[in-house]
């Protein structure tokens, strides 16, 4: 372990500037289409399986949902407007699949869902930002997984590769960055296996999430497929897959615990680049699962074979990782045999504690795990996706106080100088998107989590003030020209 962290952190820690940063690299925010959009019976909209699910106010935690969300479905203009004001560069969206497809089947089209991201892209580009389109952040059709089980059927591998044409026939020639599928881990694990996300499949099978799993895989390769054989030579885009990933740092120079954190990094980075970069999930997947983890046929593993032009990391903290022979946990836990510790070995904690129970502070990690996927995948082209910390809701705080977000800018100070540093490592990233542009539905948290450089007033008609995060970021952006201040009104 020794003192590497640390020793990165400082360095990190310096003011990083723009001028850090290669030409043409590019800074955006990032959102996604249920925890912003609002209008659920708006426009032709078909059920998600969060829509449903969150009808069930036991699954959140304050009872609410996404059914107004941030109402960013009739205010994209001002929001828009807001992220050019600030200097953002690109916008990293969802598109949500059940309004192109209310029932996700892909036979009919809706052609208000089309007219609605048509308008948003549009005006996008008329504000100089650059559209950046996620396919599948967790909102999957109702219809899908109602009638045949969602991402537990090999059948949806064929619907999502037909909603991905419809989506880059009506966008491809705007769009030019497609990511498929967001953090396919968190819908295995939290949606088909724990069953704290939607669609909530808790049935104590081990092998279920491996088999969601195995399906988005397969739906991510045959998109990229179809845009491949059908749009890359006109519309000349790039197509990515979006994967997750906690450091995890060695607690000793144990061989034991150095191969414990290797094989956390495998059940999190492995389990979904290793099949298209290499033909077969990770080793030590294989190990401990056996028959639980899908196999390829020869027929998927030639059309996984390399599909991607660039890998998403979404990533916003650590841990250290030591061996344990027998955890006490849920089965996917339970099976990589290790123990996530929070501490050094001396005691001192690995980093400060963001809102949220999981979300240290510890930017060398993101250095971190940028150059594991660069020695590991030979280089790729990489985009950091989503990186961000979230505040507790506070309905009594004035509102001068929590635009006052002073953790969150020495968060992103640390983090973006992290990227700084891994491009100066030799690391091939073009972007970084911030999680989260607006204060949103925090999924299983409901609004009591505030990831947004944007406040949003949930009792003041969602009216939107720029904290201070956004203010640094405009700063950064812009040169100290930029002439927005913190909207307190």
């Amino acid at each position: 372990m020794g003192s590497t962290g640390r020793d990165e952190e400082a360095v990190a820690a310096a003011e990083v500037t723009r001028a850090d940063f290669p030409e043409g690299f590019i800074f955006g925010v990032a959102t996604s289409a249920y925890q912003i959009e609002g209008a659920r019976k708006e426009g032709g909209k078909g059920d998600s399986i969060w829509d449903v699910f969150a009808d069930n106010k036991e699954h959140i935690l304050d009872g609410t949902s996404g059914e107004v969300a941030v109402d960013h479905y009739h205010r994209y203009k001002e929001d828009i407007e807001l992220m050019a004001k600030l200097g953002f560069g690109a916008y990293r969206f969802s598109i949500s699949w059940s309004r192109i497809f209310p029932d996700g089947l892909g036979k009919e089209i809706n052609e208000q869902g089309v007219a609605f991201y048509n308008n948003l892209i549009d005006f996008m580009i008329e504000k100089g930002i650059q559209p950046y389109a996620t396919l599948y952040h967790w909102d999957l059709p109702h219809n899908l997984q109602q009638t045949m089980g969602g991402w537990l059927s090999d059948k949806i591998v064929e619907y999502f590769a037909l909603y991905a044409e419809a989506c880059f026939a009506n966008f491809g020639d705007r769009v030019k960055h497609w990511m498929t599928i967001n953090e396919p881990l968190q819908t295995s694990v939290n949606g088909y296996g724990i069953g704290i996300f939607a669609p909530g499949v808790c049935e104590g099978a081990a092998a279920e999430p491996f088999l969601a799993a195995h399906h988005q895989i397969l739906a991510h390769a045959a998109s990229v497929d179809v845009y491949r054989r059908k749009f890359k030579a006109v519309q000349g885009g790039q197509v990515g897959f979006v994967i997750d990933c906690e450091w995890a740092e060695p607690f000793s120079d144990k061989m034991e615990d150095q191969a414990a954190a290797a094989r956390r990094i495998d059940f999190q980075l492995g389990w979904y680049l290793d099949p298209i970069y290499f033909g077969d999930y990770p080793e030590s997947m294989r190990q401990r699962l056996g028959d639980h983890l899908p196999k390829f046929s020869e027929k998927e593993r030639e059309l996984i074979r390399n599909k991607i032009d660039f890998i998403g990391l979404n990533h916003y903290t650590s841990r250290f990782i030591a061996h344990q022979q027998d955890p006490q946990a849920i089965h996917f836990y339970q099976v990589q045999q290790m123990e996530r510790i929070e501490k050094w070995n001396t005691g001192e904690g690995i980093g400060e504690r963001a809102a949220s129970e999981w979300l240290l502070i510890v930017p060398w990690g993101l250095r971190k795990a940028i150059n594991y996927i660069v020695k590991k995948y030979n280089n790729p082209v990489i985009y950091v996706t989503e990186n961000g910390m979230d505040d507790e809701d506070d309905q009594s705080a004035p509102l001068d106080q929590v635009l006052n977000d002073t953790k969150r800018v020495g968060f992103f100070k640390g983090y973006v100088g992290a990227v700084a540093q891994a491009i100066k490592d030799g690391a091939d990233i073009r972007g970084y998107f911030a999680w989260s542009f607006l204060d949103n539905f925090e999924w299983a948290m409901g609004y009591t989590k505030r990831f947004g450089l944007v406040y949003v007033d949930y009792k003041d008609g969602l009216s939107r003030h720029p904290k201070a995060s956004a203010m640094w970021f405009s700063r950064f952006l812009n040169g100290e020209a930029a002439d927005i201040k913190p909207d307190t009104n």
